[in-house]
C-alpha cells in the first residue's frame, strides 16, 4: 500500500504478536491471557476481560471541505470529514487487501473493537488473521465533526433498542423474532451488558435521518439528505487514499456503502453487506411496507449508475413481486428488461442475514435486486448454514466469531487464496 504512517504499538488485554503462517497458534492463544489475570490499583471492580491482538495503531481524518460557519460570519470551518482508525498487525499485514468497516445508525466505529460484555470483536479477529483494518465514524457521528446548525439530535430510546436489537423475542413484532437467543445477557434495560451497549449509542443529526413510525416499532432510515452524500464523498476519499480494499458495512452503513462503491468501484476489491439498509424502494416493518417511498434509486437515496443511464429516480420503473414463502415480504424489483447497476456490477459482493433479525423478512429482496442488476453477489442466509439465533447486531453477539469466519472464508475467494 502507498499510505505511509508512523503507528503506535498498542494492545488491549492480550499481548501476543501473531503471524499469518501460524493459524493454529493464533487460535490457541486467543484466550490465553485475559483481563481477569491482571490487577488494577485503586479499582475494586475489574473491567470485562477483552482478549485483544497486539497491533500498531494510527488515526487520521479524511475528506471534508472548508465552508462558511453557520452563523453567517466571515469565519470558515471544515465539515464532512471522517475520523478513521487504522490498526495493523504487529508483524505487519499479510493479506492482499485491507478491510474498511462502516457502522450503522446510532453507532460509531467502536462497534467493531470488542463486544459490550468484553469479548473479542471483529477488529481483533481480522487483525489475528493478518488483515490491516480501517474503522471509521460516519460524517457528523462520533469523532467526526458535527455542524450543529444542520439539525437537532435524534436518539433511539432504550425501549426501541430492546424491541429491535437486543431482546426482540420478548416483543415478537416480526415472525422470526422468537428465534433470538444469541445476545449476551437479558437484552433488557438494567442488565449490565445492555447498559454497556446502550451507553455506546450516539445521536444522529435530525435532518440526516427520519423516524418512521408504524404501530409500536420505530426505526431510523435515511432520507435523501446530506448523510448519503457526505458519506459517499468521505468514503471515496478514504478508498482513494488506501485502496483497493474490502468494504464491510452494516445496516444503515449498507445503504451508504452502495453510494461509496458506486463512486469508486476501482478502489474496491469486494464489498460485504451485513443486513444492509433496505429493502429497495420502500421501508418495511415486519411483513408490511410503509406507505412512504424510500431509496428512490433502488438501493440508495442518491443517484447511482445504471446502464442504460437514467436521469432521475422516476426513470427506474419497479414492480412488486410476491414472496416465495411465508413470513417473507414481497419485493420490489425493476421492470424487465432490467437496467444494469453499471458500477456496482464491477465489484464482487456478498450479503448476510441473521435468523431472528427484523431484516429476516426482507433482506432477500436486496440480494435479488443486486442480482437482477448484474452484480456478482453471494447471499449467506445464516440460518441455512447452521448459524442460529442471531439478531441484527450479530457481530456483537455470543457467536460473533463464527459469523466473522463466514466473512473471512468469503474474503479468500476474492484474494485468490
Amino acid at each position: 500500500m502507498l499510505f505511509s504512517i508512523k503507528p503506535v504499538l498498542v494492545s488491549l488485554g492480550l499481548a501476543v504478536a501473531l503471524t499469518c503462517a501460524d493459524s493454529s497458534s493464533r487460535k490457541a492463544s486467543s484466550n490465553s491471557t485475559q483481563w481477569s489475570d491482571f490487577t488494577f490499583p485503586g479499582i475494586t471492580s475489574k473491567p470485562p476481560h477483552s482478549p485483544e491482538v497486539l497491533h500498531k495503531r494510527n488515526y487520521f481524518y479524511v475528506g471534508g471541505q472548508y465552508t462558511p460557519e453557520s452563523s453567517g460570519g466571515k469565519q470558515e470551518i471544515m465539515t464532512g470529514q471522517i475520523y478513521v482508525e487504522q490498526l495493523i498487525p504487529a508483524g505487519g499485514p499479510c493479506k492482499k487487501y485491507p478491510l474498511v468497516f462502516l457502522h450503522g445508525a446510532g453507532q460509531t466505529g467502536t462497534n467493531w473493537l470488542n463486544t459490550p460484555d468484553g469479548r473479542m470483536g471483529w477488529a481483533s479477529y481480522f487483525l489475528r488473521e493478518g488483515y490491516e483494518v480501517f474503522i471509521l465514524d460516519q460524517p457528523q457521528r462520533g469523532r467526526s465533526i458535527w455542524e450543529l446548525s444542520q439539525g437537532k439530535p435524534l436518539y433511539v430510546s432504550p425501549l426501541e433498542t430492546e424491541e429491535q436489537f437486543t431482546a426482540p423475542q420478548h416483543f415478537k413484532y416480526w415472525p422470526q423474532a422468537v428465534f433470538h437467543t444469541q445476545w449476551p445477557g437479558t437484552g433488557l434495560r438494567g442488565d449490565p451488558v445492555f447498559d454497556q451497549f446502550y451507553a455506546s449509542q450516539v445521536e444522529s443529526q435530525k435532518n440526516m435521518a427520519r423516524r418512521c413510525c408504524h404501530g409500536i416499532i420505530s426505526s431510523l432510515t435515511l432520507t435523501k439528505t446530506m448523510a448519503s452524500i457526505l458519506t459517499r464523498n468521505a468514503g471515496a476519499a478514504l478508498l482513494n487514499k488506501i485502496g483497493p480494499a474490502i468494504l464491510i458495512t452494516h445496516s444503515e452503513g449498507g445503504q451508504l456503502g452502495w453510494g461509496i462503491a458506486d463512486a469508486v468501484p476501482s478502489k474496491l476489491a469486494g464489498l460485504f453487506a451485513l443486513e444492509p439498509g433496505g429493502p429497495p424502494f420502500k421501508d418495511a416493518e415486519g411483513l408490511k411496507y410503509l406507505n412512504s417511498t424510500a431509496r428512490g434509486w433502488g438501493l440508495t437515496d442518491i443517484p447511482i449508475g445504471y446502464d442504460p443511464p437514467v436521469a432521475t429516480a422516476s426513470d427506474i420503473k419497479s414492480v412488486e413481486v410476491p414472496p416465495p414463502a411465508e413470513n417473507l415480504t414481497s419485493c420490489y424489483r425493476q421492470v424487465q428488461p432490467a437496467k444494469r447497476l453499471a458500477n456496482l456490477a464491477k465489484i464482487p459482493m456478498a450479503m448476510a442475514t441473521s435468523q431472528a433479525s427484523y431484516h429476516a423478512p426482507y433482506d432477500y429482496c436486496t440480494f435479488e435486486y443486486l442480482k437482477q442488476g448484474g452484480v456478482d453477489v453471494t447471499y449467506f442466509n445464516l440460518t441455512a448454514i447452521g448459524i442460529l439465533g442471531n439478531g441484527h447486531l450479530s457481530f456483537l453477539e455470543k457467536n460473533n466469531l463464527a459469523i466473522a469466519k463466514v466473512l473471512a472464508d468469503w474474503f479468500k475467494t476474492i484474494e485468490g487464496s
